[in-house]
């Protein structure tokens, strides 16, 4: 809680009396010593400092369709399903897997019935050639005695030829057998891969369930619009989908706007309780601020600082508190039983450390020592005195000061 010192009503301008001041003075307030508090208050979420990830269970980037899921902030055993999806395009897939197999070992024993002929044929043909050749031998070596000269020559002849033909067909059977083992390996591999395709698919949609890994409260991830899951939304496998936090490491993200951010560093005390929950209160210390502010709606140029605060463990399970739940906070910046400030405005000098007081109608400069400075009023160490009139000069406030 800022405080602030209520203003003089209406700005109250001294009456010309015999220790007024100018008409175009303005006495903010009179200085009191008394209790202090400058504060900040801010909103925020609790999270957890570490959490297992869940994610959406398939092969990576299969589309999935969420059938089925526990509500959020859900307590979960281990090995209890969390959710189940469905996965059409998988089932089309394997089913396509399937038939690209079945023809794929058609096409293999066609190929196989086929070279199985041509082996038989060229095995005919050399068989054949064989019996001609061994003949056409024997007769190109007999002696004119035998058979007459032509029949020689013609014998002779055949021989080469039938020479020349066999190795032909040897050739011919080689190349076949080469050949073959080509065409067979093309669709080994092809049945490797429709295969393996129609295992990945198969295990695909054995995997449409998704099981807590362990004992802890179901928190789901918002997507990029910032929205928690549904049944019926559509997601990819390998995508985030939910965590388990660790519920005895809980931290308060807050977000204060960067104007009442002034002052606020690690180690602030900080003092959290639950939307609409006060009794639950409880102190922590900052142990985290951003390094820049940034705006969090596109449609607003306001910027907020980032900070985090560690929970105390015994209170967030003696409270129950879960991750996701809305915190409100807040920051102390100063708390003291005795101790004066001035409002900011009212501060002047080259130093910004100077006020402006009446003292038997005059005005002085008082060069202070200050201490804390919150959003609208800065701690006071030395320089004030008690019932001082300190001033705010409308038309030079600051120069020369």
């Amino acid at each position: 809680m800022r405080r602030v010192h209520a203003l003089l009503p209406a700005l109250l301008v001294l009456a010309a009396c015999g220790n007024a001041p100018k008409a175009d003075y303005i006495v903010l307030e009179q200085a009191h010593a008394g209790p202090l508090q400058f504060s900040v208050l801010a909103e925020g979420e609790l999270r957890a400092v570490t959490a297992t990830p869940l994610l959406v269970p398939g092969q990576q980037w299969t589309p999935r369709q969420l059938a089925w899921m526990l509500p959020d902030g859900s307590h979960v055993t281990r090995g209890e399903v969390v959710a189940r999806f469905s996965a059409t395009q998988s089932v089309q897939d394997l089913a396509q897997a399937r038939i690209d197999l079945e023809r794929n070992l058609l096409a293999r024993a066609g190929k196989q019935d086929d070279l199985a002929g041509k082996r038989g044929q060229l095995g005919v043909d050399l068989i054949q050639v064989d019996g001609q050749l061994a003949i056409a031998q024997r007769y190109a070596h007999a002696t004119t005695a035998a058979i007459a000269r032509n029949d020689i020559l013609d014998a002779v002849q055949d021989a080469a030829y039938l020479g020349v033909r066999r190795q032909i067909l040897r050739w011919r059977e080689q190349q076949s057998s080469a050949r073959g083992k080509a065409e067979l390996a093309v669709l080994d591999a092809q049945h490797d891969t429709y295969a393996t395709v129609a295992k990945q698919k198969k295990d695909d949609l054995d995997a449409l369930e998704l099981r807590a890994p362990h004992d802890g409260v179901l928190v789901l991830e918002r997507n990029w619009s910032d929205e928690l899951p549904h049944v019926g939304s559509s997601m990819w496998a390998g995508f985030s989908f939910a965590s388990l936090p660790d519920l005895d490491a809980l931290e308060v993200q807050l977000a204060v706007p960067q104007i009442e951010a002034q002052g606020v560093a690690v180690g602030e005390a900080v003092e959290l309780h639950p939307w609409g929950r006060p009794q639950q209160q409880v102190t922590a210390r900052l142990s985290w601020i951003a390094a820049a502010a940034q705006p969090r709606d596109r449609d607003s140029p306001v910027k907020y600082l980032l900070m985090k605060a560690r929970v105390p463990a015994d209170a967030a399970r003696r409270y129950g508190w879960t991750p996701g739940q809305r915190f409100v906070g807040k920051i102390l910046l100063l708390q003291t039983p005795h101790g004066m400030s001035v409002p900011n405005l009212a501060l002047g000098g080259d130093d910004g450390a100077a006020v402006r007081v009446l003292s038997e109608g005059n005005e002085v400069v008082r060069k202070l020592r200050l201490g804390v400075r919150g959003a609208t009023r800065t701690q006071v160490l030395d320089g004030l005195h008690e019932g001082d009139r300190i001033l705010l000069d409308a038309g030079s406030h600051g120069a020369g000061a």
